[in-house]
């Protein structure tokens, strides 16, 4: 049954076939290697009869990326919605379009035959009702409330679904500030009026990842209005931490996406967020106005920012004052960048954006300019970023460890860099605000008085969580938390662990990284309870030599129709699998007990000094520290115009520690990638 809607009973023409089409060559998605595709246009002829008035097409569609235009009678009705979620479209056929006799229904794809990117996608239940759009989604009404545990009604996220949790199409009531989108509806005063066909749904009310998750199944028929309200538990304790996106686009001010100001307000507030920081692009973008409209600056404090789109990368800058010039974008190399902020002045925090993506063809972290596991430059360049992006949810990456183990390699090389989780969105609801988010440790207790230079001035200082549907904290010796230097001593530090995450996300193992290797791992039993959902005190080993632990929880992330993960951005292969994340920042070991913290690299310098580069006499000195310290003595050798491949023929090589040999083994790869191809 079409769109699971039984009332669409004014039907012109129906297809409720599965169509597989393909843009492109290649195959996008491993899911969609069964069969063959269609190509890249459909054709459905069919008879219809004169009909006064507009009418209205639906289509339901799956997994689409790029362009794909709909033509009815060679005329553009639109597009399909750039949307990968399981999703139903509407689109009204003007007056006299349909002709009596044959009318074909066209939908193609509008890919640039230069590029090299393909689209899969799912194309059905294709359905024309005689009646115009807007007396279409009028069929029946919803009123929703949704409140909180003190039952004051809330900024929330209202997400309905057919039973298979394809997203539907809705419309809203005259004379609210909502922002509204194929099944997805935020309100900011926690109301709602909707107007939909009449169905089966079922409606979820949230508001983003520290609150649980209501739900109803209703079944509603013509001319119903239905009122239901919904009640929301916040079940993360996230006391003395505040949430952050640090990416956070409009249309309005960077013409890219949907969002407008008044709209992305809307976002924030209904998904939680508290520290919002604006970063258009090349420009800066005040969205203060559209919150005071709203009346929803109780909810969150603005940061002023923006994201300085350069051709060697993006950098999100901030804070920003938005009477000082903006920060000029052409630049040729990285160290001219830190000219041009000068001349701004205030910024403080500025944070690599992810750095494995391919714009304006260059990718901060190719391997032809950068050798992941040593953090090391290829350029020349000096690293001009404090932070950077190691969640973006919407550019995953294929292997969800990838910008972790490239912040790793930074700290092992020595830089302060502090890890971020944010969203880049530029829409309403392609991909959900704050689905990726960062959380500084500063007072909370008031949303709209945040201490800005307080919050900044401790997210510089790594004093942060990173969480993409769970979070996790790390205290060493009862006392010291992600972005402190503990001072440590004895055989053993205990390592205390907590993940946390609402009822709706599961954590199924956590594990601990030292120096970026991971020392220890766990299975989590019952990891789908909501707040915390595990906790442990490890005892590991003492250093003799300064390190930084990292933990980092995962699970299965098939959420729900209410918090769908986005595919890789740029995928790496065709199959994926969706992980839900949450981790602590570092806490550095100062085992040396020199009152500061010393990196791989550091520790590295020193050796060669003073082994005076006797290749044999490195080699045994190595035998007391970890594959870290042994990866960064390769960089340094290497960049003194000694081939490690060479070395590692060295006789004295054989005598190595395994750490030792690991760490040499896996410098030499990743060189060997940076080197141009035969």
């Amino acid at each position: 049954m079409l769109f699971c809607l039984p009332t669409f009973s004014q039907s012109i023409f129906s297809d409720d076939k599965v169509h597989h089409l393909r843009a492109g060559d290649k195959l996008q998605w491993a899911e969609f290697a069964a069969g063959t595709p269609e190509g890249e246009q459909l054709t459905l002829t069919f008879d219809a009869k004169p009909v006064s008035g507009p009418q209205s097409l639906f289509v339901r569609h799956y997994s689409v990326v790029l362009d794909w235009i709909v033509t009815l009678n060679d005329q553009k009705l639109g597009k399909l919605s750039e949307d990968e979620k399981d999703m139903i479209s509407f689109f009204e056929i003007p007056v006299g379009l349909l002709k009596t006799g044959k009318n074909r229904l066209q939908i193609t794809s509008a890919k640039k035959p230069a590029t090299d990117v393909s689209n899969d996608i799912r194309v059905s239940e294709i359905f024309i009702d005689a009646r115009p759009v807007n007396e279409v989604l009028s069929e029946t009404t919803l009123e929703l409330e949704v409140r909180d545990g003190e039952n004051k009604l809330i900024p929330s996220r209202i997400t309905i679904s057919d039973k298979n949790g394809v997203l539907m199409p809705l419309s809203a009531k005259p004379g609210q500030e909502l922002a509204v989108r194929q099944g997805f509806v935020y309100t900011g005063n926690g109301k709602a009026a909707i107007g939909l066909p009449a169905g089966i749904y079922r409606i979820f009310a949230t508001r983003g990842f520290e609150y649980g998750v209501d739900s109803a199944l209703v079944t509603i028929k013509p001319g119903d209005n239905l009122k239901k309200q919904f009640r929301l538990k916040k079940e993360v304790s996230t006391d003395g931490w505040v949430s952050s996106d640090t990416h956070i686009h409009t249309f309005t001010h960077s013409r890219h996406g949907d969002a407008t100001d008044e709209e992305r307000i809307l976002t924030i507030a209904g998904e939680g967020i508290e520290l919002p920081i604006i970063t258009d692009h090349n420009l800066y973008a005040d969205l203060n106005p559209a919150a005071e409209k709203l009346g929803l600056t109780p909810f969150f404090t603005i940061v002023n920012g923006i994201e300085v789109t350069t051709p060697i990368g993006h950098f999100n800058m901030f804070p920003i004052d938005l009477n000082s010039p903006v920060i000029d974008h052409k630049i040729s190399k990285w160290d001219d960048l830190p000219v041009n902020v000068a001349k701004v002045g205030q910024v403080k925090g500025i944070i690599l954006n992810h750095p494995k993506d391919l714009h304006s063809n260059f990718r901060p972290f190719d391997p032809s300019r950068h050798v992941a596991s040593a953090g090391m430059t290829l350029t020349g360049w000096k690293f001009p970023a404090n932070a950077m992006e190691v969640i973006n949810s919407g550019a995953t990456q294929s292997d969800i460890m990838q910008l972790y183990n490239d912040w790793f390699g930074l700290l092992n090389r020595g830089y302060s860099v502090t890890p971020v989780g944010s969203t880049d969105t530029h829409t309403v609801s392609r991909y959900l605000l704050g689905q990726a988010r960062t959380y500084i440790r500063t007072g909370d207790k008031d949303p709209a008085k945040i201490d800005v230079g307080h919050a900044i001035d401790q997210f510089i200082k790594g004093k942060v969580m990173v969480s993409y549907g769970l979070l996790t904290e790390l205290v060493v010796n009862k006392t010291y938390q992600s972005g402190d230097t503990a001072q440590v001593s004895g055989e053993e530090m205990s390592v205390s662990i907590r993940v946390s995450g609402p009822g709706w996300t599961t954590a199924d193992r956590v594990a601990l990284y030292e120096n970026g290797r991971k020392i220890k791992e766990m299975k989590i039993s019952n990891g789908r309870k909501a707040g915390l959902k595990w906790s442990a005190t490890w005892n590991i080993p003492f250093r003799e030599y300064d390190v930084h632990l990292v933990a980092i929880a995962e699970g299965p992330g098939e959420v729900g129709p209410f918090w769908q993960i986005a595919k890789p951005y740029q995928p790496a292969s065709t199959t994926w699998i969706k992980k839900v994340m949450g981790s602590s920042g570092a806490v550095f070991i100062d085992a040396d007990h020199d009152k500061s913290w010393s990196s791989a690299h550091d520790y590295a310098e020193k050796l060669i000094a003073e082994s005076k580069e006797n290749i044999p006499e490195i080699i045994k000195k190595l035998n007391a520290f970890d594959e870290a310290v042994a990866i960064q003595v390769a960089a340094i050798l290497q960049e003194k115009g000694l081939s490690v491949d060479n070395l590692i023929q060295n006789d004295a090589f054989k005598t190595a520690s395994i750490n030792t040999k690991a760490g040499f083994h896996t410098f030499a790869k990743d060189y060997q990638r940076s080197l141009p191809k035969p």
